[in-house]
Parts: structure tokens; C-alpha cells; sequence
């Protein structure tokens, strides 16, 4: 021990260096330390960026599947109300180029439709199906002010004549106060005056005969 103490009497210069030595390496371990606490934070925000982005994603399928469905249904109203197809017979028109362009739009959308947002996965997916909602959206604008536009003068007087009979018809079909025998007529004679001017979709026949017969068979007030 007493040669350990005349070593520290004779070396007692060493601890300067020494001291900075020891120093140095505790720089050097704190800033070791600080990096890698750097790298855990910068992986757990690329983490947590990379979940939002998925969330986002998601979100932004889901928008595009509103928006998707807004378009639908304003096609319906149209299949579902022959009236409104006979004051703008252009939108089931398939002479028209317009009319063509918004149900080949409408086909390419609902082909790439997900049944559900988390089944778009990839950036290059969702973009595809984006383009397509948008353009259905669009085709659908430009086919709709056009027919809102032509109405009915793509005829000529005489089938302008029998398209507002068959109008006529149809609200007398679909009158709960006529009788069973004049609605079945009139609904014959309203497709008989169409024929030929205007091709009715079969959703819009079946939704029209089946708002008729629910008028047949409803019970009368005095039942």
C-alpha cells in the first residue's frame, strides 16, 4: 500500500491527463448515448407516420367511395323514375356519345370498386381508382346538363305528342284512385306510346311495375 501512495506522490502530474482522458470518454458515451435515442425517436416517428399514412389512405378510399355512391345514386333516380327519364330522354339514350362516355365511366368506377377501404393498399391502386370516381363524376355532369339541356327536342312534334301521353298514362297507372282495370290499361297503352322513342332500363320497368302493383293490390278506403 505505502508503494501504491509514493507512486501517486511521484505520478500525481497523471491525473490531468488522465482526467481528461476519462472526460473525453464520457463525452463520447453521452453522445453515443444521445444518438441512439435520436435513432429510437426517428424510428418510432417513421412508425407512427407510417400508420397515419395507412389511416389516411383508408380515409381517403373511403371519401372516394361516398363520392362513388353519390354518383350511383343520382343514376337511380333516373332508372327508378320513368317519369324523369321521359323529360330527359338522353340519359338512357345510348345514340347519344355523351350518354355512352357517362355509362362507360360508370362501368370502369364500379369495376375497380373495393368492397371495403382496407382492400386498396398501394398508392398506384388508390390513384387508379381516384381517376376513375372523378371521371364518373364528370362524365356523368356533362351527360346530365346535356340532357337537361336537349330535354325532349331530339323528336320531332308528333313523338313529343306521345311522350307526354304516356306520361299522362303512367300517373294514372300509378293513381291509387282509378280503378285495377284503367291502371292495367294505362300502364299497356304508356309502354305501347314508348316503344320505339325511349329504351327504359329493366330496373326501371321493374321498379314501375312493382310501384303498380303495389297500387292493385293495396286495400281501398272503403274495405
Amino acid at each position: 500500500m505505502d508503494q501504491f501512495f509514493d507512486f501517486l506522490r511521484s505520478y500525481w502530474w497523471l491525473v490531468f491527463p488522465l482526467s481528461g482522458m476519462a472526460g473525453g470518454w464520457a463525452r463520447q458515451w453521452s453522445k453515443a448515448s444521445e444518438r441512439r435515442h435520436r435513432r429510437r425517436v426517428e424510428l418510432y416517428t417513421l412508425k407512427n407516420q407510417a400508420v397515419q399514412a395507412e389511416q389516411a389512405s383508408q380515409a381517403q378510399v373511403a371519401a372516394l367511395m361516398a363520392a362513388h355512391d353519390a354518383v350511383n345514386r343520382r343514376w337511380l333516380d333516373y332508372e327508378l323514375d320513368v317519369g324523369k327519364l321521359i323529360d330527359f330522354p338522353v340519359m338512357t339514350d345510348v345514340r347519344e356519345p355523351l350518354t355512352v362516355a357517362f355509362l362507360r365511366a360508370k362501368k370502369a368506377a364500379d369495376g375497380l370498386r373495393p368492397d371495403a377501404p382496407g382492400d386498396i393498399t398501394t398508392a398506384a391502386r388508390l390513384a387508379e381508382y381516384r381517376t376513375a370516381v372523378h371521371g364518373f363524376e364528370l362524365a356523368f355532369d356533362v351527360a346530365e346538363r346535356e340532357a337537361m339541356r336537349i330535354k325532349d327536342h331530339n323528336f320531332s312534334e308528333l313523338e313529343r305528342q306521345r311522350l307526354t301521353t304516356a306520361r299522362k298514362l303512367l300517373n294514372i297507372a300509378s293513381d291509387s284512385a282509378a280503378t285495377p282495370a284503367e291502371r292495367q290499361t294505362a300502364y299497356r297503352r304508356a309502354r305501347k306510346e314508348l316503344d320505339g322513342l325511349i329504351v327504359l332500363p329493366a330496373v326501371t320497368v321493374a321498379a314501375l311495375e312493382v310501384k303498380i302493383a303495389g297500387e292493385l293490390n293495396a286495400p281501398h278506403a272503403s274495405e
